[in-house]
């Protein structure tokens, strides 16, 4: 009895498995529809400022570590990250919002003219500041945050024009967000007058709330309140999933929220509605910093609304979405490209969570350099993996702390090695390598040579097998360029993919 439960187990456990496939493939097909909407964002904007730096004293003027500022990136921020999410999943998007008459008002035209498929209507305040976010970091982590924040609402005059600019757009749009961040620029009167705009139409509304009251957003279609958000305007607690259901459902019934997206950091998130709750596990491999976070909820969740998708696949891309984006450094966002693989490996293999395109390895090269990690790069087709691979592979990981491996394509490994080569295709050869524990990052590239990629995400550490010069490796001039290391590893002798192919026909024709 005991074997015959052991082997149900199984086969529950193996159906589980393909059912979860099955159901992340489906998810990752939708992800193209994201594209087809066009969503309204109406609320705060504001300019996030992120000051990078190394700290290597205490100042002697008080017990505070001085910064040396290395350099600057601005970003937009607040209702302008939403938008910035919405492009980068494909979204169109139409944009109502005010600026300041000043430096960072300008800034803040700046960038968002630099958006693909922003339609701005932005409103000068002349009296009124741009509210701008300075973050101080070294070393990966957050010293201090310094705000600049407008005094009081907006003047009468202007609310009213943003309200009725907003209004006026409903109409061109599939969906419509409200991101409150509580700078004055979401009144009472804007969300009434959006909410009248679109109630008619059947759009759906997501609003990003803000404070303890909710019942400016009564009526809403959606409202992604986070944990503590949530327990603060039910006046109940919202520590289990039970609870959070009670809570959320609450709300709904009482301020008539058609469903509540609750966000609950690294347990994942939870939709409900009057007569149904689901509960979705957090997909964060690697929480590095959450800013911004919770407007990629907000934009994936109306981009799907918007392409006509169903409430939950919504929550569920909102949820791979926002995994992806905690994984990153400041306010980011989640592409089109990236979310699709993010949905389609699901949870079922952990080793394919190392696959990543050109771009997103840079990406990730630069978080981790941001850290203070050191990244090594080493290539090859890796066709037949043999324990020349695995020697290879176990002394370039020794030399750094992160390892990417740069990939030959089916293609440019056919060019280089011939006929009938290569025996595996290079998704089978980037799933064996990324299996291994000395791997932490696999690039498939096109090219004969790795050089672009090298170029690409500058390593510290370059490695090829002895058996080359080092005149020979390709991209050691550009590494040493720029004050990286090139290593030449132990070559393990006897072993090679064409020797064991060689042996293998040979056998076959005996």
């Amino acid at each position: 009895r005991r074997g015959g439960a052991a082997t149900g187990r199984r086969r529950l456990n193996a159906a589980g498995a393909a059912a979860m496939t099955a159901g992340a493939a489906a998810l990752a097909a939708l992800a193209p529809r994201l594209a087809e909407g066009r969503v309204l964002c109406v609320g705060d904007l504001m300019l996030d400022r992120f000051l990078y730096g190394q700290v290597d004293r205490v100042s002697p003027e008080a017990p505070v570590p001085v910064l040396r500022v290395a350099r600057e990136r601005t970003m937009l921020g607040g209702a302008g990250n939403v938008v910035r999410n919405l492009v980068a999943l494909g979204a169109e998007a139409v944009f109502v919002a005010t600026i300041g008459n000043d430096r960072a008002g300008s800034r803040l035209a700046t960038l968002i003219d630099a958006e693909r498929g922003v339609d701005a209507r932005l409103m000068r305040t002349a009296d009124r500041g741009s509210t701008v976010k300075s973050r101080y970091l070294a070393g990966g982590q957050q010293l201090l945050r310094a705000d600049r924040d407008p005094d009081g609402p907006l003047p009468g005059p202007v609310a009213a024009d943003l309200a009725e600019a907003a209004a006026a757009a409903v109409s061109e749009c599939g969906a419509v967000v409200i991101s409150d961040y509580g700078k004055g620029v979401v009144s009472d009167a804007l969300v009434a007058e959006v909410l009248a705009a679109a109630r008619p139409r059947g759009l759906p509304v997501v609003v990003d709330p803000k404070g303890n009251d909710f019942s400016r957003y009564r009526g809403a279609g959606t409202i992604t309140p986070n944990r503590a958000e949530l327990s603060a305007a039910s006046r109940a607690p919202a520590d289990t999933d039970d609870a959070v259901t009670a809570a959320a459902r609450r709300l709904a019934i009482e301020l008539d929220f058609e469903r509540v997206l609750v966000t609950r950091g690294a347990i994942g998130m939870s939709l409900v509605t009057r007569d149904a709750a689901q509960h979705f596990p957090a997909r964060a491999r690697e929480v590095f910093d959450v800013s911004g976070a919770g407007d990629t909820v907000v934009a994936a969740v109306a981009a799907a609304a918007a392409a006509g998708l169903a409430p939950a696949a919504g929550a569920q891309m909102a949820n791979a979405a926002a995994g992806l984006v905690v994984g990153k450094v400041g306010t980011a966002v989640a592409g089109a490209e990236e979310l699709a693989s993010a949905l389609h490996r699901g949870e079922v293999l952990a080793s394919e969570s190392k696959l990543a395109g050109p771009a997103q390895a840079a990406e990730r090269v630069e978080r981790w350099r941001r850290r203070g990690v050191r990244v090594g790069f080493t290539n090859g087709c890796f066709d037949l993996v043999h324990p020349g691979h695995v020697s290879l592979l176990r002394q370039a990981r020794a030399a750094c702390d992160r390892l990417v491996v740069g990939l030959n394509s089916d293609a440019s490994t056919a060019r280089l090695k011939g006929p009938g080569r290569p025996v595996q295709g290079e998704s089978a050869r980037a799933l064996v390598l990324a299996s291994m524990e000395a791997v932490d990052t696999v690039v498939v590239f096109a090219e004969d040579t790795p050089l672009a990629l090298i170029d690409r995400l500058r390593p510290d550490v370059l490695v090829k097998g002895a058996d080359y010069r080092l005149s020979e490796v390709v991209g050691a001039d550009l590494v040493q360029g720029y004050g990286g290391q090139v290593l030449l590893a132990r070559y393990e002798s006897g072993y090679s993919t064409s020797g064991a192919i060689a042996r293998i026909s040979a056998r076959a024709a005996g």
